[in-house]
Parts: C-alpha cells; sequence; structure tokens
C-alpha cells in the first residue's frame, strides 16, 4: 500500500479477531512508532506489548483498579474482558523526561503520534486497530501496576487483529471544514 493511499484510507476497525501480527509485521510496526516526531531526540515514550494469556493479567489489572477506585458495577463486571477485544493489545506511554527545551506536551504528542504510526503500520500490512483510551487510560492504578512515573501518560492501548468484518467506513468530514487561509 502506497503511502496516500495509507493517509486516506486508514481507519478504525474496533471488531478484531485471531490472527494478531506475526513476529514480522510486529516488527514493522515497532519500527514505525520510534520513527516519529520527536523534539530533542528523547524518545519519550514506552510501549508494552500485551497477547496471548497476558491480556488475561492486564485484565485483572483493570478490575483490580475498578474496584479499588470505586467504579460502578458495570466497569467492574467489563474490565477483566476489555483486553480479549484483540489477539493484541499495545500500550503507549509517554514517559515524560525532565527537558528544558522540551516541554511535557510534546512529549505526550510524540507518543500520540508513535500509536497512530504504529495503527498506520498495522492497517498498511492488511491488519486493523483501533486506538482506545477511556477510564483505564487514566486510572492512578492502572498506571501505577504498569510502572508509570506520576508525571508519564498511558496515550492510549492499541488493539490490533484480523478485522471480523471487512466494512469500509465512509469519509465522515470534508477538509474544507476544517481548513481556512489567513
Amino acid at each position: 500500500m502506497d503511502a496516500l493511499t495509507l493517509l486516506q484510507t486508514r481507519q478504525s476497525d474496533p471488531r478484531l479477531i485471531s490472527p494478531g501480527p506475526t513476529e514480522e509485521q510486529l516488527s514493522i510496526i515497532q519500527r514505525a512508532a520510534i520513527k516519529v516526531p520527536d523534539h530533542g531526540c528523547i524518545a519519550p515514550w514506552r510501549f508494552i506489548v500485551v497477547e496471548g494469556e497476558a491480556r488475561h493479567k492486564l485484565g485483572e489489572i483493570y478490575h483490580q483498579a475498578a474496584i479499588e477506585e470505586q467504579q460502578d458495577d458495570r466497569v467492574i463486571e467489563r474490565a477483566k474482558e476489555l483486553p480479549l477485544r484483540a489477539p493484541m493489545v499495545i500500550i503507549a506511554i509517554a514517559d515524560v523526561k525532565e527537558n528544558p527545551k522540551v516541554p511535557r506536551i510534546e512529549q505526550v504528542q510524540s507518543a500520540g503520534c508513535a500509536v497512530l504510526a504504529m495503527q498506520q503500520a498495522a492497517f498498511a500490512q492488511g491488519l486493523g486497530g483501533i486506538w482506545r483510551t477511556g477510564y483505564f487510560a487514566q486510572s492512578p492504578a492502572v498506571k501505577h501496576a504498569l510502572g508509570c512515573k506520576a508525571e508519564d501518560e498511558i496515550v492510549g492501548y492499541l488493539y490490533i487483529g484480523t478485522p471480523e468484518v471487512d466494512i469500509k467506513k465512509p469519509i465522515r468530514h470534508k477538509p474544507d471544514t476544517f481548513f481556512e487561509k489567513l
């Protein structure tokens, strides 16, 4: 897939099944992640690959966090199942570093760019993916369980697998709605 086609056709696929990425596909996804804009070359990211039985461990982390943080019953009930929605989940963490020239916001944005780059790399290889955030990206207990520092940010969970259905989504927005000339 050429770059322009990728940029104009990439979509999120919420229903993902096995197989997930092969080792070779994952290697390409990982290389894409670290080629994103990185002011000061400080690599302000960290990634945790979760697949197979480790998805149950992540579900348990979610479950315990939901209980500890007194979430409602629905959140607690669903917590263990969430990581099972795809064969692989990559947790993207903005590993914020003290740097007088690179503010925190730029470091978080760089980690966000890495998530998009990984999703695009997956899509370009015929895989599907969806970038999810929500409560468990903000949970202090989840951040602690994943070894985050206080200033770190979970920028997202990238779910990757084979799209269960092949539905091309229509373009929702028109560029001229968002672009203007000065």
